[in-house]
Protein backbone atom coordinates (compact mmCIF):
# COMPACT_ATOMS: atom_id res chain seq x y z
CA UNK A 1 0.00 0.00 0.00
CA UNK A 2 3.04 2.27 0.18
CA UNK A 3 2.28 3.74 3.61
CA UNK A 4 -0.58 5.98 2.45
CA UNK A 5 -4.10 5.76 3.72
CA UNK A 6 -6.86 5.28 1.20
CA UNK A 7 -9.98 7.49 1.24
CA UNK A 8 -11.86 4.64 2.94
CA UNK A 9 -9.36 4.63 5.79
CA UNK A 10 -9.77 8.40 6.26
CA UNK A 11 -13.56 8.03 6.24
CA UNK A 12 -13.35 5.32 8.89
CA UNK A 13 -11.09 7.48 11.09
CA UNK A 14 -13.49 10.42 10.68
CA UNK A 15 -16.48 8.31 11.74
CA UNK A 16 -14.61 7.09 14.84
CA UNK A 17 -13.59 10.69 15.69
CA UNK A 18 -17.19 11.89 15.40
CA UNK A 19 -18.42 9.03 17.60
CA UNK A 20 -15.79 9.70 20.27
CA UNK A 21 -15.66 13.52 20.20
CA UNK A 22 -18.95 14.42 18.48
CA UNK A 23 -20.29 16.82 21.09
CA UNK A 24 -16.86 18.43 21.63
CA UNK A 25 -15.76 18.83 17.99
CA UNK A 26 -17.14 22.39 17.60
CA UNK A 27 -15.36 23.41 20.78
CA UNK A 28 -12.11 21.81 19.63
CA UNK A 29 -12.38 23.51 16.21
CA UNK A 30 -13.03 26.89 17.88
CA UNK A 31 -10.05 26.42 20.16
CA UNK A 32 -7.84 25.46 17.22
CA UNK A 33 -9.00 28.55 15.28
CA UNK A 34 -8.21 30.84 18.23
CA UNK A 35 -4.76 29.27 18.57
CA UNK A 36 -4.00 29.88 14.89
CA UNK A 37 -5.17 33.51 15.15
CA UNK A 38 -3.06 34.10 18.27
CA UNK A 39 -0.02 32.63 16.51
CA UNK A 40 -0.52 34.92 13.50
CA UNK A 41 -0.95 37.93 15.78
CA UNK A 42 2.32 37.07 17.54
CA UNK A 43 4.15 36.79 14.21
CA UNK A 44 2.82 40.19 13.13
CA UNK A 45 3.96 41.77 16.42
CA UNK A 46 7.47 40.39 15.98
CA UNK A 47 7.56 41.63 12.37
CA UNK A 48 6.42 45.11 13.49
CA UNK A 49 9.10 45.22 16.20
CA UNK A 50 11.79 44.27 13.68
CA UNK A 51 10.57 46.91 11.22
CA UNK A 52 10.48 49.53 13.98
CA UNK A 53 14.01 48.61 15.10
CA UNK A 54 15.34 48.94 11.57
CA UNK A 55 13.97 52.50 11.33
CA UNK A 56 15.73 53.69 14.48
CA UNK A 57 19.10 55.43 14.39
CA UNK A 58 21.76 54.03 16.73
CA UNK A 59 22.41 56.29 19.79
CA UNK A 60 25.99 57.02 18.69
CA UNK A 61 24.76 58.59 15.44
CA UNK A 62 21.92 60.70 16.86
CA UNK A 63 21.79 64.42 16.29
CA UNK A 64 21.07 66.34 19.48
CA UNK A 65 18.22 68.33 17.92
CA UNK A 66 15.31 66.14 18.90
CA UNK A 67 14.81 65.23 15.26
CA UNK A 68 12.86 62.14 14.28
CA UNK A 69 14.81 59.11 13.06
CA UNK A 70 13.75 59.86 9.47
CA UNK A 71 15.01 63.46 9.75
CA UNK A 72 18.29 62.21 11.23
CA UNK A 73 18.80 59.80 8.34
CA UNK A 74 18.01 62.55 5.83
CA UNK A 75 20.55 64.82 7.56
CA UNK A 76 23.20 62.09 7.43
CA UNK A 77 22.60 61.65 3.70
CA UNK A 78 23.01 65.41 3.13
CA UNK A 79 26.26 65.44 5.13
CA UNK A 80 27.62 62.45 3.18
CA UNK A 81 26.70 64.10 -0.14
CA UNK A 82 28.48 67.28 0.93
CA UNK A 83 31.58 65.30 1.87
CA UNK A 84 31.63 63.47 -1.45
CA UNK A 85 31.10 66.75 -3.33
CA UNK A 86 34.01 68.30 -1.42
CA UNK A 87 36.20 65.32 -2.24
CA UNK A 88 35.31 65.69 -5.92
CA UNK A 89 36.40 69.35 -5.86
CA UNK A 90 39.86 68.58 -4.41
CA UNK A 91 42.51 69.63 -6.95
CA UNK A 92 44.49 66.82 -8.56
CA UNK A 93 47.76 68.45 -7.48
CA UNK A 94 46.75 68.29 -3.82
CA UNK A 95 45.72 64.64 -4.14
CA UNK A 96 49.11 63.71 -5.64
CA UNK A 97 51.12 65.41 -2.90
CA UNK A 98 48.71 64.62 -0.09
CA UNK A 99 48.35 68.31 0.70
CA UNK A 100 52.08 68.67 1.43
CA UNK A 101 53.98 71.23 -0.57
CA UNK A 102 57.36 70.54 -2.17
CA UNK A 103 57.05 66.83 -1.33
CA UNK A 104 58.29 67.41 2.24
CA UNK A 105 56.36 65.81 5.06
Amino acid sequence: MGGFLSPWHWLFILVIAVLLFGNRLPEIARSLGRSVNEFKRGLNEVKDQIDQGMNEVPPSNRIETGATPREQLDHQKVVEEQRSATADETPAEEIKTGGVEDGVR
